[in-house]
């Protein structure tokens, strides 16, 4: 197929959702999203501004109670639970953070080619009826959602945040026109996520957990997709992918424990959006979720943006040397098995539950 651009979706609007002092999802990191679009604009990529999502689209995934509470924060601070506060300005961020991905949608749903949404507050972990760690709304959720009403017969979420998306995985647990594959370090917050969490009713075998323990690096997530991921998006062969991205299995991460480095999450971007251009011709949106250390976000942001400009078939591997701080980060944790193990485990284990859902796999 012929190489279509990538577009960012962005606004510094975002910085404008403020949480209590040592929040590790702080203001500073819509700064490094304006950064990487505006150097994205400066090389003549384009930049899109998101809208706000409707009512209606927010309802798609989410009850109206649970809009209701969150509209009732506009113009305070409130703490929704110990670590999910809002300021002023949140609920309508976060329904452009929700309506961002729309864009996104929009433009992948075109034939457009990829496109990266780059939003605060992230989504994963909000619910059907509530929000949590860190998220009101459920962005990708949202966007899938949309997806599906724009013509998309079949949606795949595919989420590498460190953490488990417990609110991607309950909203649509019992959809079989919506697939959900998370790779994630187990046990981690927020505690679900175990590999026998397949999916309910007619959704069973549309949710594929791959837990993988702490300490897991490189080698290891590039088996889990290798033997796991991709084998289950081709057969599952959607019509539009989302990825839910965060960058906190990053070996520098202050939240976890996973030794990814930026060549990783570049391998493995890489590996995505290679499956993503043979199963769904290409369309493709890459969302925002977590990363909180300031650096290795705009590593790992940057190498997104190379992975995603590059012609189709083209995608680099992503083999660079890991940095003076990566290395620093991995000798202060040490594994306690050797590399490798972690990827073979997890892999073992999401085959033997997933293998009657998926027969080829």
């Amino acid at each position: 197929m012929p190489w279509m651009p990538l577009v960012l979706v962005s606004s510094d609007a975002f910085e404008r959702h403020l949480t209590p002092p040592g929040h590790p999802e702080r203001p500073e990191r819509a700064h490094v999203f304006d950064a990487v679009a505006t150097a994205w604009r400066a090389g003549g990529g384009e930049v899109r501004a998101p809208r706000p999502a409707t009512i209606a689209e927010l309802a798609a995934v989410h009850d109206r109670d649970h809009l209701e509470r969150i509209a009732g924060t506009s113009g305070r601070a409130a703490m929704l639970d110990p670590d999910t506060f809002t300021s002023p300005e949140s609920y309508e961020l976060a329904r452009l953070a929700a309506g961002a991905t729309l864009v996104g949608v929009d433009h992948a749903m075109a034939g457009g080619g990829p496109a990266l949404v780059l939003v605060r507050p992230p989504g994963h972990h909000a619910e059907r009826d509530k929000a949590m760690g860190f998220c009101l709304f459920n962005n990708a959720a949202v966007a899938a959602a949309y997806g599906r009403a724009k013509g998309a017969s079949r949606v795949a979420v595919v989420d590498i945040d460190v953490h488990h998306g417990n609110g991607t995985q309950q909203i649509f647990e019992d959809d079989p026109a919506v697939l959900y594959v998370s790779t994630h370090q187990y046990p981690c917050y927020p505690g679900t996520g175990a590999v026998t969490e397949v999916g309910l009713g007619e959704g069973r075998g549309r949710t594929v957990n791959v837990p993988i323990e702490p300490g897991a690096g490189d080698d290891d997530y590039a088996q889990v997709l290798a033997e796991v991921v991709v084998p289950v998006l081709t057969a599952f062969a959607a019509d539009l992918v989302i990825l839910s991205v965060g960058y906190d299995a990053h070996v520098q991460d202050p939240l976890a424990q996973m030794q990814v480095t930026t060549a990783g999450y570049r391998a493995m971007l890489a590996t995505l959006r290679a499956t993503a251009e043979a199963v769904s011709g290409g369309r493709l949106v890459v969302v925002t979720e977590g990363g909180y250390d300031l650096p290795a976000l705009g590593a790992c942001l940057e190498a997104t943006v190379e992975v995603l400009s590059a012609p189709a078939g083209a995608a680099p591997a992503g083999s660079a040397p890991a940095t003076p701080a990566e290395t620093a980060a991995s000798a202060a944790a040490p594994r306690a098995s050797g590399p490798g193990i972690r990827g073979r485990e997890a892999v073992a284990a999401a085959l033997a539950v997933q293998r009657p859902f998926w027969p080829l796999v």
